[in-house]
């Protein structure tokens, strides 16, 4: 049996950075959630508020014989905009920053080494944080495969489409 392994992403809304992921194989699993404030188990209406200092994530649990950290680095980085500061798109605030919530030392060097990497095909530069990994907490239910029970919903059926569009252009070898 393989050993799994966990990434923590922060690229805006949480429905929409989790409905990508969900169709990467080897994502076994994909939890939204808050990371990176200083509230204990926080509320989504005090993070909403920009009250805790934690930002909307997704936990992924994923097979690394399937899918590599680096794959993940890039859906991740081709599905948000990481040059905007604590913004994507008309959702504003702390809450929706850009960040890389490292869970050990080499996903840190990964993901310096990655956005090092990637810098220069950008007109901006990349603003997305990357610190280590504290505390995860799952959001409320239902935020969890809030796209999938939510299909209709006007938010994801203008957002969620052209973020997997754009997984399906640029990394159509990962679709699960």
């Amino acid at each position: 049996m393989t050993d799994t392994e966990q990434a923590t992403f922060a690229g805006g809304c949480f429905w929409c950075t989790e409905s990508v992921f969900e169709q990467v194989k080897g994502v076994e699993k994909v939890v939204s959630g808050y990371a990176g404030g200083h509230v204990e188990d926080p509320s989504y209406e005090a993070v909403c508020r920009e009250e805790t200092g934690h930002a909307e994530c997704v936990q992924l649990t994923y097979d690394p014989d399937v899918v590599s950290y680096e794959d993940l680095l890039a859906v991740f980085f081709t599905t948000h905009n990481p040059t905007t500061l604590n913004r994507q798109g008309n959702d504003v605030g702390t809450q929706y920053r850009s960040a890389v919530f490292y869970h050990d030392d080499d996903q840190r060097e990964t993901v310096e080494a990655f956005i090092e990497d990637i810098q220069h095909g950008y007109d901006d530069d990349i603003v997305t944080e990357v610190e280590p990994l504290e505390t995860f907490y799952p959001a409320e239910e239902y935020h969890q495969n809030y796209f999938e029970k939510n299909p209709n919903q006007a938010y994801c059926t203008m957002t969620i489409p052209p973020k997997i569009e754009k997984l399906k252009d640029k990394h159509a070898e990962l679709l699960a």
